[in-house]
């Protein structure tokens, strides 16, 4: 992920924890939480000439990176923990 992306996805998590502080993702539909993050898709779009679909997805795309990123920290972190049990 570089630094532009890591930027992006930030500005995007930031702007959902402003409009969505208390949302379950897996309760609320995608198009509910697609209506919420609009602005800040839009926006981003504009910004960087492309279609919002495309922000849309590549956020989705770093999301699930900087997830998977995580898991495997906390497996590198904590994984003989975790073994034990």
């Amino acid at each position: 992920m570089t630094d532009s992306d890591r930027m992006m996805l930030n500005r995007i998590q930031n702007y959902a924890e402003e409009v969505m502080p208390d949302i379950d993702p897996e309760k609320v539909k995608i198009s509910e939480q697609i209506d919420k993050l609009r602005p800040v898709l839009q926006q981003i779009a504009m910004e960087q000439s492309m279609p919002v679909e495309d922000v849309f997805i590549k956020y989705m795309d770093l999301a699930t990176e900087r997830a998977l990123e995580y898991e495997q920290k906390m497996k590198d972190d904590f994984g003989d923990i975790m073994s034990t049990v």
